[in-house]
């Protein structure tokens, strides 16, 4: 499962180090022989999600089962046609996608936000990154008793 936050720096092929608890985990999943993982993009958000593609293989599968034809086919046009593969290389670098770094408005050699949402990772620029957490703060704080109860 992945968790955390962690601040990484693109280099000049738009491509980041993996932190180490996240390749611990991607091994986990499988991704340690496959090696690849599935982008796609938030369109609500300026964000990308990054799957395993195990884990993706899962999503598609449940999709299927709970959509009827035409959502089916709307959830193929409309999000599976806009998603996007890397490999894992063997220093443990992705490469974004150059589409998807447009969408995050990521520019080459700069840092990225990568925060762990339990089964998929999300794709953050640092300044998106920061409206967003100030943006839901509110309702953070609304909800943190539930949460604290929880744990």
């Amino acid at each position: 499962m992945f968790s955390g936050e962690y601040f990484c720096k693109l280099d000049e092929k738009g491509r980041f180090l993996l932190p180490p608890p996240v390749r611990e985990v991607l091994s986990e999943n499988g991704v340690g022989t496959a090696k690849t993982v599935v982008f796609l993009k938030v369109p609500e958000l300026a964000s990308v999600r990054v799957y395993p593609q195990p884990e993706w293989e899962t999503v598609l599968k449940q999709t299927r089962a709970k959509l009827d034809e035409e959502q089916s086919r709307l959830f193929m046009h409309f999000v599976v046609s806009e998603t996007s593969t890397s490999e894992v290389d063997k220093a443990g670098r992705i490469l974004i996608p150059g589409k998807l770094r447009k969408h995050v408005n990521l520019d080459d050699d700069q840092e990225i936000v990568l925060v762990g949402m339990y089964e998929h990772l999300e794709v953050w620029g640092p300044t998106e990154w920061r409206r967003y957490v100030a943006r839901t703060q509110e309702r953070h704080e609304a909800s943190m008793a539930k949460i604290l109860d929880l744990l």
